[in-house]
């Protein structure tokens, strides 16, 4: 399985011909070749993780590609057929083993309530957590998606998340909200927490891919 890093939060997997799309947001740049694509995963509804002209360029290149998020997606995005997930729910997208974790966003502020989020294990070895720190219970991760810069984040607390994770590698996503100096500086926490626990760091930029 491939694991491309696009921007922002946006995630592509490809496996035996295969695609599945995650998080596809308003910082995220046009995406092509999506002929092959199984299902898109949109982990909440703020719009930096989906927008509906995002949506609209996916269906335009997969016609049909069935559409999954939690609650709080399908009724944000209710022009759109998506189907709800929640906690414990399992899928089989071709070649992809889907399970959810976590189920609500993280705090970002008390005067801004709090959605649904929802963390996505594939293959039982990649996890992306979107915008939360809810840890996979009993999972091996082998790839984890670290989310990286938000308002809602506080490198310290992302450092404790990667430590709890005990990821074999690691690297960092939800990143356009940072400078570049802001950004190496992270990777450099990041990259201290996921060797802590003799995991690798790997640096992707938008575009860069790895393989599991």
């Amino acid at each position: 399985m491939r694991v491309t890093k696009h921007e922002h939060a946006c995630l592509r997997l490809d496996s035996e011909g295969k695609s599945l799309l995650i998080d596809p947001g308003s910082f995220t740049l046009p995406l092509d070749g999506l002929n092959d694509l199984v299902g898109v995963i949109l982990t909440h509804e703020h719009p930096d993780h989906w927008t509906p002209a995002q949506l609209d360029a996916v269906l335009s290149q997969a016609p049909g590609v069935p559409i999954f998020g939690p609650a709080g997606v399908v009724a944000a995005a209710s022009d759109y057929d998506v189907t709800a997930v929640e906690v414990g729910d399992e899928l089989e997208l071709g070649p992809f083993r889907l399970r959810f974790f976590g189920g609500t966003h993280s705090v970002i502020h008390e005067s801004i309530p709090v959605i649904d989020n929802l963390g996505v294990l594939v293959n039982d070895d990649f996890y992306y957590p979107g915008d939360s720190y809810a840890v996979p219970e009993g999972i091996e991760v082998g790839l984890l998606a670290a989310p990286i810069g938000a308002p809602w984040l506080k490198i310290g607390e992302a450092m404790d998340y990667v430590l709890a994770v005990k990821p074999r590698r690691a690297f960092g996503t939800h990143d356009m909200t940072l400078s570049r100096a802001g950004l190496a500086m992270h990777r450099d926490r990041l990259k201290w927490a996921t060797e802590q626990n003799g995991g690798e760091f790997v640096t992707l930029d938008p575009g860069e891919s790895t393989d599991l």
